[in-house]
């Protein structure tokens, strides 16, 4: 068996070769900013074009319902027969019996008015439902926005995990370095001296566990980014968002109004709503019938006048069936509107609300890690370490500092990426985009 003092220079060689081909691993990086993410997002993502398209769509939709009937234009032959009215007694016409008049021609020009306003129905409830389509578009973008965040603060906790697990890493090599010149001058137990490697042993085991979570995070980022082949390149660069727009005191109430003015979905069901009240404004106007009138040139030798022209109104007279199925089903599509409405307005209260309780606790969470917790953590290990190496206390209670470092260091690094989240999710739930580099536009009355 090799001595304590050649297992230490074996650990430390396998700590420095680990250290080698991880950098070596990550030559190649490619920082990514939030606003860059969402750019490419936006650029990449299939979701956001089929949204356009049903803006489109609904374009194309206007356009058919602001149509005006096309005429019909006739022409008719008639009284053909051998004798094509030779000797015709009509005015203008030979009376020869050996002379043909020609057979009776007809030429007709119709054309369809709708009454009762219907196609000024049809133009407005379409324009309705290409805003409906437009606001469902921003409900997209407010949503799949907030989905690119999730996964962008998701791989930014887990390069901040696999960073303190390196640090931890860094810093056991020089104690390790440090104890194999005090096993050899006899300053420590071999017992204290295995335990302390031990530790070293578990620290590169983190480091491992957390490299893994660092790819798993860079390949969900890249899929949602749509860009698989790059995703082991991914960094996220580490911001956050500005904690001075949202002040200490916000007003609930007032949040939960401006959120019912500005939510994107909510808006898209109100939209909806009056597409369904001109549509069964429009099945109720179905019942007062449209008017084809009809005018014409007639050439017919069998007249007396050869020449002449005619007009003509028909008119469909609603005897059997005045509609009555068209008007109960677009009152009932108003009705479930209605229903949507208010489902909307009673999940954006609760969204606002509890959106709202997670930024509170989450911003208290951090700023009690800042006013203190990280520095005691720190100062703990490092007068540990120092009692330590002078001999002053023992190895379990300079192991027990350092895990308490490191739990204190995972827990903030998690308040962060909780407290980045939590910010988002309320601008997602006021239905604000916070734009580049710049937050969230709140209400000035909250600002402080």
């Amino acid at each position: 068996m090799p001595n304590p003092a050649v297992r230490s220079a074996l650990f430390v060689i396998v700590l420095l070769l680990s250290n080698l081909l991880a950098s070596q691993a990550h030559a190649e990086q490619i920082p990514v900013s939030l606003n860059d993410a969402l750019t490419l997002f936006y650029q990449r993502n299939l979701d956001l074009l089929a949204a356009q398209y049903n803006i489109d769509q609904a374009k194309a939709d206007e356009v058919i319902a602001s149509a005006i009937p096309n005429p019909t234009v006739g022409f008719q032959l008639s009284e053909l027969a051998n004798n094509l009215n030779k000797g015709s007694n009509a005015t203008g016409c030979s009376h020869d019996p050996n002379v043909s008049c020609g057979p009776a021609e007809y030429f007709s020009f119709s054309q369809l008015i709708e009454m009762a306003g219907k196609r000024g129905l049809r133009m407005e409830g379409s324009g309705f439902a290409t805003q409906a389509a437009e606001s469902d578009f921003k409900d997209a973008l407010r949503i799949f926005s907030n989905m690119v965040r999730d996964a962008y603060y998701d791989l930014l906790q887990a390069q901040k995990n696999r960073w303190l697990a390196q640090e931890i890493v860094d810093h056991y090599y020089e104690i390790t370095q440090a104890n194999t010149l005090r096993l050899k001058s006899g300053d420590i137990a071999e017992s204290d001296f295995l335990r302390v490697r031990m530790e070293a042993m578990r620290a590169q085991s983190d480091l491992d566990v957390n490299q893994a979570a660092v790819e798993q995070a860079q390949a969900a980022f890249a899929m949602i980014l749509r860009w698989p082949e790059k995703g082991m390149q991914f960094v996220a660069q580490e911001e956050w968002p500005d904690s001075k727009a949202l002040g200490a005191n916000l007003a609930a109430d007032e949040l939960v109004t401006q959120a019912m003015r500005k939510r994107p979905d909510l808006q898209a069901d109100k939209q909806r709503k009056a597409q369904s009240e001109k549509e069964l404004e429009l099945a109720r106007r179905l019942k007062y019938p449209d008017v084809t009138l009809t005018a014409g040139y007639a050439r017919d030798p069998s007249n007396n006048a050869l020449n002449s022209g005619f007009v003509g109104v028909s008119i469909p007279v609603p005897l059997f069936y005045q509609y009555q199925g068209e008007s109960d089903k677009a009152a009932v599509a108003m009705n479930q509107s209605q229903l949507a409405i208010e489902q909307t307005e009673m999940s954006i209260r609760s969204e606002v609300v509890s959106a709202l309780a997670t930024w509170t606790s989450t911003d208290k969470i951090v700023q009690r890690f800042k006013e203190g917790l990280l520095d005691d953590a720190l100062a703990v290990r490092n007068s540990s370490e120092l009692a330590y190496s002078k001999g002053a206390t023992g190895v379990l209670d300079f192991i027990e500092a350092q895990r308490s470092y490191k739990n204190i260091m995972h827990d903030y690094y998690a308040a962060l990426i909780n407290r980045a989240n939590a910010y988002y999710d309320l601008a997602k739930a006021l239905g604000v985009e916070p734009g580049p580099d710049k937050p969230a536009r709140f209400p000035a009355t909250t600002l402080e």
